[in-house]
């Protein structure tokens, strides 16, 4: 029984111990998942995907290839006016024929797919974690509560619950925001993926 109280009490001072580091990850959760929201309007303001003129780039640069005219092809690239992710592969890809390396533009659009994917994970990472911690949040304080209340200490118990309700409400705030940017995000990126891709389609028949 020593050995169990002992055990026990080990649990209830680590658990206990584990409180005010989970509460400041919360807050940077939470600090954090505000700027994202600035950060992805910012995004959202910059955004513009023209369809009629990626098809009329994609064309040109299509017939350029054909004829291994790869400056002029590059320089249709330059040209190309869309959402950033897609500028800036345009950019990477005219530079790439202008010197004539194009065997590595379908490495260059794996890399702006790994690019794409890092832009994704820490919205993922805030989604999946802060619930987490907003749970650990909520858990640890219970314990004091309980003693609190077995010793008829209502301010203790009130503190602790206190404390309790709070982290839960960060965490599920900052999951929720991370959740939402992380579903529209990849919707962006799945786009910009599209267009990336038929400018590869137009450039293939430069190999």
């Amino acid at each position: 029984m020593a050995i169990d109280s002992s055990l026990f009490q080990i649990m209830y001072t680590v658990s206990s111990s584990l409180l005010y580091p989970v509460i400041i990850l919360l807050l940077l959760a939470v600090v954090s998942s505000l700027a994202l929201i600035g950060e992805f309007i910012s995004e959202y303001s910059k955004r513009h995907r023209n369809v009629t003129q990626l098809e009329d780039v994609g064309k040109r640069v299509q017939d350029s290839v054909k004829s291994s005219d790869f400056d002029s092809a590059a320089s249709h690239l330059g040209e190309l006016k869309q959402n950033s992710l897609v500028m800036s592969f345009a950019r990477d890809a005219a530079a790439h024929l202008g010197s004539s390396a194009a065997t590595s533009i379908d490495w260059l659009s794996e890399e702006y797919e790994v690019r794409m994917t890092k832009n994704l994970e820490y919205t993922k990472i805030l989604s999946t974690v802060s619930p987490m911690l907003g749970l650990m949040g909520t858990l640890i304080p219970l314990g004091p509560a309980l003693i609190g209340l077995a010793e008829g200490n209502i301010l203790q118990l009130a503190h602790n619950l206190m404390v309790a309700f709070a982290t839960t409400v960060l965490g599920l705030f900052a999951g929720i925001v991370g959740y939402v940017l992380t579903l529209v995000r990849k919707r962006w990126y799945w786009q910009d993926m599209a267009d990336i891709n038929y400018l590869l389609d137009c450039m293939e028949d430069e190999a």
